[in-house]
């Protein structure tokens, strides 16, 4: 059967009832018509389960998975092996796609010499604090130059945001990683670019993100993304930058803020920072509220991912 499909659709899923259904609906509207979704479920207890399966009553091309194991690698790894095209793609619950989405793909595989594709992560927002996180992750100061979060971006690159794969590259390159409950996707890309493979993004591939919409939720995510990331590192060491050791430098810095008693000297890198988070905090769109909200969410994100990211280095 493999080939008949021109696309497979992967999406993870838990707890997603007030996003399934605009998933569902952009599933159905977009081309090419001759694709199928494969929704793994995390084991909700909302009320997904049960609009999927309304809309596969409507829908053959609908598929649904049990995923006891819960996260995101687990269910790609259980959904690519049953996926009927050569081209796979994987989309989030929590995000936004252009109607052309999965055409740009098509269209984008065709036109370029690449294994992989996808597009820059855009954002997009319902509350004052996810617009505050949303400009914060598509700033240099937030985020470093990561070429994913910028969304002029067009040409070869470490990683894309969700990404689309040729099917054939998990025979040469292996499945997801499934000890990593974040970064698995950085990983995967990590890996098959050190294994010669051709990681492609295009800004046309349109797609925006809905970013944590409190501080606590911002903390933790950043935490993982940090705690698992010197894994990540250790088995393709040849992807550490700059930008992957600052926020744990920092901390460590200021950590060690008592040593004004020795000098004041010691405050001036707390004092460009400040002045940084307050540069870039004031170019935030949408208002006073989301430009003060901005000053705490860097802190959030550099604090939480430095934190991860030392802790990461002594986990087993």
């Amino acid at each position: 059967m493999l080939n008949k499909m021109k696309l497979s659709i992967i999406c993870p899923c838990y707890n997603e009832e007030n996003y399934i259904v605009d998933l569902l609906e952009f599933f159905n509207a977009a081309m090419p018509k001759d694709k199928e979704l494969w929704l793994v479920d995390g084991g909700s207890t909302d009320r997904t389960k049960e609009i999927i399966s309304d809309y596969q009553k409507k829908n053959d091309n609908i598929h649904l998975l049990d995923n006891p194991d819960k996260i995101v690698p687990f269910a790609l790894n259980k959904a690519i092996p049953k996926c009927n095209a050569n081209m796979i793609v994987r989309l989030d619950a929590h995000t936004k796609y252009a109607p052309d989405y999965f055409e740009k793909i098509i269209e984008t595989f065709e036109k370029v010499e690449a294994d992989i594709v996808g597009g820059p992560t855009r954002t997009a927002c319902k509350s004052p604090f996810q617009c505050a996180v949303a400009h914060v992750i598509c700033t240099s100061f937030g985020v470093g130059n990561s070429q994913v979060h910028n969304i002029s971006y067009k040409g070869y690159s470490d990683s894309v945001t969700f990404g689309s794969w040729k099917k054939e590259i998990f025979e040469e390159v292996g499945l997801f990683d499934t000890s990593l409950v974040r970064n698995q996707d950085d990983e995967f890309h990590y890996r098959a670019k050190s294994m010669g493979k051709k990681i492609y993004q295009n800004p046309d591939i349109k797609l925006w993100y809905y970013p944590r919409d409190n501080i606590k939720g911002l903390l933790k995510q950043y935490y993982q993304y940090g705690l698992y990331k010197p894994k990540v590192l250790k088995k393709v060491n040849s992807e550490i930058k700059l930008r992957h050791l600052i926020p744990s430098a920092f901390l460590l810095y200021f950590i060690s803020l008592p040593m004004v008693i020795i000098t004041s000297l010691w405050l001036i890198p707390l004092g460009l920072y400040l002045l940084l988070d307050v540069t870039f905090s004031m170019k935030a769109k949408g208002g006073i509220v989301v430009k003060l909200l901005s000053l705490f969410a860097y802190p959030a994100i550099h604090v939480g991912y430095g934190f991860g990211f030392l802790q990461g280095l002594f986990k087993k």
